[in-house]
């Protein structure tokens, strides 16, 4: 059963919603990634209330828990909205593999990257060829690389406009807005992953550690990119360099290039 949202909250979803009306009609080729967290599915639930709807995608590494598999058919019976998923080239993961083996990535930051490069860049680079703009869920407070996250950016990795809508927003705001609309979310939520990503690179965290403590846990805390947000740790090195801005609040586009 849904609940009332509080004025400030509801003030904060109703800007969210027009904000993402705005990149639709600026971006009608936009794209929302997903990885089935509870901020993409808030991100979903949103879009689908929206006049210009935006198309969803999912990487899916072979790796996914299947509980986040399962909510590509959650969103599909909730929404009607089918999720596009993207998976890598068979033959690069079966390559890398047999030369490093099939857990290579616990011994170097460089070959977990490798990997990640097969399983997740390579698929966001096909998914995103031609397309004029991106959205993704991505949050300040999630970690250390994205203290500095700006609501619109210019991706310099793949060459268009990035949206995280969520930015500013707080992990209380988040599940506060996802209980009072009752919004589906992924059910390893609910057992200490407040961050999912493949399941031998993704644990749950300890009362204390920050949201992403449980990605690539045996890595330094700066290191834990995938290279789909490759532009969070070049801002983390250069501090104050990375253009920011606000979502657009007119028909003229913001460019941060």
């Amino acid at each position: 059963m849904s609940l009332t949202l509080s004025p400030p909250l509801e003030a904060r979803w109703e800007a969210l919603l027009a904000g993402l009306a705005r990149i639709a009609d600026m971006h009608p080729d936009a794209l929302l990634a997903s990885s089935m967290g509870v901020e993409d599915t808030l991100l979903i639930h949103a879009v689908a209330q929206l006049p210009r709807p935006l198309g969803v995608f999912m990487l899916d590494t072979g790796r996914l828990h299947a509980e986040t598999l399962a909510m590509v058919d959650v969103v599909r019976e909730r929404y009607g909205i089918e999720t596009r998923v993207m998976r890598p080239d068979a033959g690069a993961v079966r390559a890398h593999v047999a030369e490093h083996g099939e857990f290579a990535f616990y011994e170097s930051v460089a070959l977990r990257k490798a990997c990640c490069g097969i399983r997740k860049v390579e698929p966001l680079r096909r998914v995103l060829a031609g397309r004029s703009a991106w959205l993704t869920g991505q949050r300040r407070e999630q970690s250390l690389t994205r203290v500095e996250l700006p609501e619109t950016e210019w991706d310099e990795t793949f060459g268009l406009q990035k949206f995280n809508p969520l930015a500013f927003w707080t992990a209380d705001e988040v599940w506060a807005v996802v209980r009072a609309l009752s919004v589906p979310y992924n059910p390893l939520h609910d057992r200490g992953y407040p961050s999912i990503g493949c399941e031998p690179c993704t644990r749950a965290v300890r009362p204390g550690e920050d949201p992403r403590a449980g990605r690539w846990w045996w890595e330094q805390r700066d290191s834990r990119e995938c290279g789909l947000h490759a532009g969070n740790l070049r801002a983390r090195a250069h501090p104050g360099v990375r253009p920011r801005g606000p979502l657009p609040t007119d028909t003229t586009e913001t460019t941060t290039s």
